[in-house]
């Protein structure tokens, strides 16, 4: 299940966002999310030190503060939530300085598409796993390096101690010659 953080001070349009969100596809399937909805960015954040969440969506103008402004405390608290911005606004500025500073996975415009919505919500979703999974490979593979320069460095140190302790010397026969 994941778990969505959506941020928009105005209560209707988290409303509407949860409502296409939690919508059952054309087969009857409904996706399993945990939805949150903040009409504060503050009060998000207050939660968000305490909540995991996999997906970030925030409005880009608020009174409180700006979707860019929020999303990047936010990110600071959770560095591995995808992280996209509703807006009606095109400003360009303001979306440079979101990609720039924030690395939004998307900006999303209002009013939004419902099929659009889903889909960049599912792909982000995917995304992140891969990136999630990528990242657990990686560590996975330094431990196993990390073993492996271990035990190089034990064989060594017990040739160093007994030449040719470490080595097989097999006869033509394949028996083992000592």
């Amino acid at each position: 299940m994941a778990t969505l953080l959506l941020v928009d001070d105005e209560p209707n349009i988290l409303s509407a966002l949860r409502r296409v969100l939690l919508a059952r596809d054309d087969f009857g399937d409904a996706p399993d999310y945990q939805i949150h909805l903040f009409t504060s960015p503050q009060e998000a954040l207050q939660a968000s030190e305490h909540e995991h969440f996999d997906l970030v969506l925030s409005d880009y103008r608020m009174p409180e503060m700006s979707g860019v402004a929020f999303l990047t405390d936010f990110r600071y608290l959770q560095p591995d939530c995808i992280r996209i911005i509703l807006s009606g606004m095109t400003d360009l500025q303001g979306l440079i300085a979101a990609i720039n500073e924030v690395e939004i996975y998307r900006f999303l415009p209002k009013p939004w598409n419902d099929f659009e919505l889903r889909s960049t919500i599912a792909g982000a979703l995917r995304y992140q796993h891969l990136l999630l999974e990528n990242q657990r490979m990686a560590d996975e593979l330094r431990t196993m390096r990390e073993q492996s320069t271990r035990q190089e460095d034990e064989l060594r140190r017990l040739e160093a101690e007994m030449p040719g302790i470490t080595k097989v010397r097999w006869g033509p026969d394949g028996s083992v010659l000592l």
